[in-house]
């Protein structure tokens, strides 16, 4: 690491310690040869994600989009917040995990519906009618007939 007053790149590691919440590493180094302090922060490196959407155009993938759709869903429903944000953040280390670099609105769709379902069955039908764009009554009652086999 690189002295930000002498520009020396020698520093020795002096304290460590998490920082924002545990996402990141803050450490205290001291120059080899001016002598003088300094913080550093270390984080995960994550790469950026890319979401191609029905209509084929692209856009940067937003975990806020995932966890609004699933509020959405889960609507006047007894999901708690803290649950919807654990859904989200295994969906988006499921992606990460993955690492395509470009994910399709169906994969992201799948694993949402996936969660919801196992979340709360009213929530899982509410987010697949809008999903899977359900056309009519015949096509809704479908999916419930499909939800209720699996009972």
């Amino acid at each position: 690491m690189r002295c930000p007053y002498c520009g020396y790149r020698e520093s020795k590691v002096v304290d460590s310690r998490p920082a924002e919440e545990g996402c990141s590493i803050r450490r205290r180094r001291e120059c080899l040869s001016c002598e003088k302090r300094f913080t550093t922060y270390e984080t995960v490196e994550s790469l950026p994600m890319m979401v191609i959407k029905k209509d084929g155009s692209r856009q940067s993938f937003d975990r806020r989009k995932i966890l609004d759709g699933m509020m959405r869903a889960c609507q006047k429903r007894p999901v708690a917040l803290a649950d919807l944000e654990r859904m989200t953040d295994e969906i988006e280390q499921t992606l990460q995990n993955s690492l395509d670099r470009e994910i399709s609105t169906d994969r992201i769709g799948e694993l949402v519906m996936e969660r919801l379902k196992s979340c709360d069955e009213v929530a899982y039908v509410r987010f697949a009618s809008v999903y899977r764009q359900f056309k009519d009554i015949d096509t809704f009652m479908k999916e419930l007939s499909k939800l209720l086999e699996e009972k």
